[in-house]
């Protein structure tokens, strides 16, 4: 079985906003992991597709956003 395989539906995704997000709304990204991939997702449209990435891209981004 693939990583991708192992992950749980979509709509039983559990999606994290970044603590920096304001209850305001704006311009947000929300985030669901799983075995073997990261979705990325627009907070304020969640009908859209979500991006999917390999962890260690994901972590690769989050580490250079971080500096």
């Amino acid at each position: 079985m693939n990583a991708e395989a192992k992950c749980v539906p979509a709509l039983a995704l559990v999606w994290v906003k970044s603590s920096y997000s304001g209850a305001e709304g704006g311009q947000c990204v929300e985030v669901a992991a799983c075995p073997g991939r990261v979705h990325v997702r627009d907070s304020k449209d969640t009908t859209r597709a979500a991006l999917t990435v390999q962890p260690t891209a994901w972590t690769a981004f989050v580490e250079f956003a971080a500096l």
